[in-house]
């Protein structure tokens, strides 16, 4: 069977009898965590991170406890306490945005397995000749990394083959990957994804899984009835105008997405899985709404950090960690390039030091 996807918007109201009514259950669902006067009283007492200010304290000082004061150091460190540890004997894999990247370095230096990394990538070579392989993986949206997921693991889902397409008579383009490589006919197009597809399976023997989410813009293949992973080839628009569809992805959407991605890894992944969702701090390169840049950048990211934390809630083996707001809450000129999209290695590497002490065992 050919995959399409489980998950798609509503058909919209019939406008000619007025817009349906809003659905006052739409979004009832409980809330993941109660606690009693008592248990939420010692909660505040024995977080040492609860209080953002108090009068009378300098906020200057560089070991005080309060948000205040550690928002004024160069590099913010949350409070993380983490939900389970972690063995450097684990082999990881690492799926998601560029931010995914980083991570696999970090890991990599540190002479941790991380099958994402596969050395059959870093020989692939990039059309931007500074660039990298592995780039080429980058998954940015939940329905991306959940369709890789599915087309690796789940035997009764294939991979949508008419979702590629020709851009000229010799080169062909495979809209579920990133557009890293020269492009190339459609035999090399298909040993790639087939490539893909099989280190993808390799995510089976890994006990660590980190998620990265980064865009909640996202695009369907009207044709192939499917998501891309990213904005299509400009020149598509042109040859193919009516063939993709632009979406505002919604908070329910993304949810059943990661719901989705957590029962394939529990039915077909590494018998003690523990998932580790994170959400990537690169802003939006460009929106496609019609929403000013940041307003958009900041409305994506919000609703990914808010399903993310709804996620790592749901479930025991699912945690999540703070990397957009270490970023966030640093020195902008020391965490950022100057073209504020990119984190500085120095900033990564904070980041991961941080994530390796608080889960390595």
């Amino acid at each position: 069977m050919q995959i399409t996807n489980d998950v798609v918007s509503p058909p919209s109201a019939d406008q000619s009898i007025g817009p349906a009514p809003p659905d006052p259950h739409r979004f009832s669902t409980p809330p993941h965590y109660v606690a009693t006067a008592t248990e939420a009283v010692n909660n505040y007492r024995e977080n040492p991170a609860a209080i953002w200010y108090k009068d009378n304290t300098d906020p200057n000082d560089p070991v005080g406890r309060y948000a205040y004061q550690r928002l004024r150091q160069t590099c913010f460190i949350p409070h993380v306490v983490p939900k389970f540890k972690l063995c450097e004997e684990d082999k990881f894999y690492a799926i998601g945005s560029c931010f995914a990247r980083g991570i696999e370095n970090s890991l990599a230096g540190h002479k941790i397995a991380v099958e994402s990394a596969a050395p059959e990538f870093a020989k692939l070579q990039p059309a931007n000749r500074e660039g990298s392989g592995l780039g080429f993986t980058n998954k940015y949206n939940t329905y991306s990394i959940l369709n890789e997921l599915r087309w690796a693991l789940d035997p009764d889902v294939e991979f949508p083959r008419d979702s590629i397409v020709p851009l000229t008579k010799t080169t062909w383009y495979d809209p579920h990957t990133n557009p890293t490589l020269e492009f190339a006919d459609l035999e090399e197009t298909l040993e790639r994804r087939a490539l893909m597809q099989a280190v993808t399976k390799r995510i089976r023997n890994c006990r660590a899984v980190v998620l990265t989410l980064g865009l909640a813009e996202v695009w369907r293949d009207v044709k192939a009835n499917v998501f891309v992973n990213r904005t299509p080839i400009p020149s598509l628009f042109k040859t193919d105008p009516d063939r993709y569809e632009f979406q505002l992805s919604s908070f329910g959407e993304n949810w059943a997405n990661l719901e989705a991605i957590h029962a394939l890894l529990s039915q077909y992944g590494h018998p003690d899985v523990h998932i580790i969702v994170t959400v990537s701090p690169v802003p939006l390169m460009n929106t496609f709404s019609t929403m000013d840049i940041v307003v958009a950048n900041t409305w994506a990211k919000s609703l990914l950090r808010a399903v993310a934390q709804e996620w790592a809630a749901a479930h025991s083996n699912v945690d999540y960690f703070p990397s957009y707001e270490i970023v966030q809450n640093s020195d902008r000129a020391a965490a950022w390039d100057p073209d504020l999209r990119h984190v500085r290695g120095p900033g990564v590497q904070h980041i991961m030091d941080l994530f390796l002490g608080k889960y390595l065992e």
